[in-house]
């Protein structure tokens, strides 16, 4: 495995996040619907701007074709079609029967993340430096955990707020991709706490991925 098949499988679960609320959000519209006719779910995505014309299925691959995977995420085109090729063989990923799109194995993934990320992916902190803060820092887990000292874990990015430790992303183009995505930033600062993380930390980040992997399966 390689960093950039971590960023890649945690977007395809933000991106099936999105599809559902979009989902959901047109459900509610049909509930509530104020038209004296029947609109279908498709025809209330479009009304609401979330679908262009074309229909569901349309717009559902749009979110995954390699072209859009790139620019939501930063990796390069052939990066993006190896990855996808490494996470099916293993069984990371697989392809949706229903849709055709690329799934993250969410019950497997979760497993990896918990027993395995930090010995092939370890992690330390290093050098004083500007960046985005992640693990027990992050938005996420601020409020849940309290780092012991004053100084933080961040990847480095010149445009952030954040003084603090400097902590290698799991791949360069994270930085990138979380300003974009802010489930994407979440579940990364959470793997980045069990990457980082002493056992209460890094169980408390388990138990929130968890959550997150749940919702909507």
């Amino acid at each position: 495995m390689k960093g950039q098949d971590i960023l890649l499988l945690l977007k395809l679960i933000s991106l099936q996040k999105q599809e559902q609320l979009s989902t959901e959000a047109a459900m509610m519209s049909l509930a509530e619907r104020w038209q004296d006719w029947e609109t279908t779910e498709e025809e209330t995505l479009q009304q609401k701007g979330l679908i262009e014309p074309g229909g569901i299925k349309a717009w559902r691959e749009s979110l995954y074709t390699v072209r859009s995977l790139e620019n939501s995420t930063g990796i390069g085109k052939t990066q993006i079609g190896d990855s996808l090729r490494r996470c099916i063989d293993i069984g990371l990923a697989k392809k949706d029967r229903k849709y055709g799109v690329p799934r993250a194995n969410r019950k497997s993934l979760l497993e990896f993340f918990i027993y395995g990320l930090k010995y092939v992916f370890p992690a330390r902190m290093a050098e004083m430096t500007r960046g985005i803060a992640t693990s027990f820092s992050a938005p996420v887990l601020s409020t849940t955990l309290y780092s012991a000292g004053d100084l933080i874990p961040v990847w480095p990015d010149e445009r952030a707020k954040s003084k603090g430790l400097k902590v290698q992303p799991l791949f360069h183009t994270v930085p990138f991709a979380v300003k974009k995505d802010k489930d994407l930033y979440a579940m990364l600062a959470l793997t980045d706490a069990l990457r980082l993380g002493n056992p209460r930390e890094a169980g408390v980040a388990a138990d929130m991925l968890g959550n997150i992997f749940r919702e909507g399966t």
